[in-house]
């Protein structure tokens, strides 16, 4: 007799477990806890064995006909069906532990034990925002040298070339890895050296490391020089914007009810928007009676007709024991650029945009200044919150990543 759909939806509850047979070999059976699982009954060299089929309502009546025909055929050509589903498991399993990300993956974890634990973050986070979105799922044997041109193009076209290099050179690792492994043949990096442009060389020192962050943060609380000079130092990280726009910043664009800097950049000539944290208002707020009534916020020490001078903040760093080649007042831009991207996790078209860098929509248009105001603002203010917490000396917890390498 053959079984029907309601047959097995009018089953009630059994006292113990009971098989329902279909006709050749198929059964459905059923628990007293509600369980519904397909078996199949057959014979292979004269041995009798069972099949798993799936569950019941996910692996329909019809389904779980449609497999046991599929079995009888495979019996037919002398396939043993149990073997030949253990070996489509087995190989399906090869091929997720072949897949770009599932190598990368392996080659991070053995490298991670010769790195520091902030290099190994930003390896792995800058895999994590580039890569894997495109080629993390793809085995590696079949990735091409124009997929990763690809991915790297889309890196460079932002603006972040340093870091398309970085990624460039973190593929190639893995590909080698790779080969060594016997899960590809060849390396298809090799294939693209030259394609990408140098990198700027950049002689501006910057501190990148959050425990060197913290402890700058600190000798700036305790630097004993001017309030002016001081003030500007404590702003300038908040708002990482160019050092001569922060010398020359001027009260009349600044809105401390909106919380907003707007003002014209001297090197393109374009309007900006510099979103202020509470950390910057305070600042703001604190030199405004010394000041405010002037045309600068950080006026010169000789005139408060003259913003302050290029020297006063290099000189301060001096006076603080960081030299030129640990840190410069741009490096606090590097700074942002860097821990925003790769220890914060934010977009990298919000950071290139909040540094006031030529940023493009996808129809390669040059957003307004207004673009993302709202996420820029909440970024800043997140920016502040951290720079506070490693200014304190907390302890630093690497976030989660939306996508884990493990």
């Amino acid at each position: 007799m053959k079984l029907t759909n309601t047959a097995i939806s009018n089953l009630k509850k059994l006292s113990k477990t009971t098989r329902l047979f279909d006709g050749g070999g198929l059964y459905l059976e059923a628990t007293p806890q509600g369980g519904k699982y397909w078996r199949l009954k057959y014979r292979f060299l004269g041995k009798e064995k069972r099949l798993a089929l799936g569950v019941y309502p996910d692996v329909t009546l019809k389904m779980a006909r449609d497999r046991r025909e599929e079995a009888r055929r495979l019996l037919a050509d002398g396939i043993d069906p149990g073997e030949h589903k253990k070996s489509l498991l087995d190989s399906k399993k090869e091929n997720l532990n072949n897949t770009f990300q599932s190598v990368a993956a392996e080659w991070h974890q053995k490298q991670s034990n010769n790195w520091t634990e902030q290099h190994s973050l930003s390896v792995k986070r800058r895999l994590e925002l580039n890569v894997f979105p495109w080629l993390g799922d793809r085995p590696i044997a079949d990735i091409t040298p124009k997929e990763i041109l690809s991915v790297i193009r889309r890196i460079e076209d932002r603006g972040a070339l340093e870091t398309a290099h970085r990624v460039y050179w973190s593929c190639g690792q893995v590909f080698r890895y790779g080969v060594a492994t016997g899960r590809v043949m060849t390396d298809p990096c090799r294939d693209l050296r030259g394609f990408l442009p140098p990198t700027r060389v950049d002689h501006r020192a910057a501190i990148t490391e959050p425990v060197k962050v913290g402890e700058l943060l600190r000798a700036i609380d305790g630097y004993d020089g001017t309030m002016i000079v001081k003030n500007a130092m404590k702003l300038a990280p908040l708002v990482f914007v160019r050092p001569g726009e922060l010398r020359q910043a001027e009260w009349k664009d600044i809105d401390l009810d909106k919380a907003e800097w707007r003002y014209t950049i001297s090197k393109t000539n374009t309007p900006h928007i510099v979103p202020l944290s509470n950390q910057a208002l305070k600042i703001l707020k604190e030199i405004q009676p010394l000041t405010g009534k002037g045309q600068y916020v950080f006026p010169s020490a000789r005139s408060a007709k003259r913003p302050m001078s290029d020297n006063a903040i290099l000189a301060a760093f001096r006076r603080m024991g960081y030299d030129k080649e640990e840190m410069s007042v741009h490096g606090f831009r590097a700074m942002a650029r860097t821990i925003l991207d790769e220890v914060l996790g934010f977009r990298p078209d919000f950071i290139e945009h909040q540094l006031a860098h030529a940023v493009r929509d996808p129809n390669g248009r040059a957003y307004n200044r207004t673009s993302h105001l709202k996420e820029r603002t909440i970024m800043m203010q997140k920016w502040a919150d951290y720079l506070d917490t490693l200014k304190a000396g907390a302890e630093i917890i690497p976030i989660k990543f939306q996508h884990d390498l493990s």
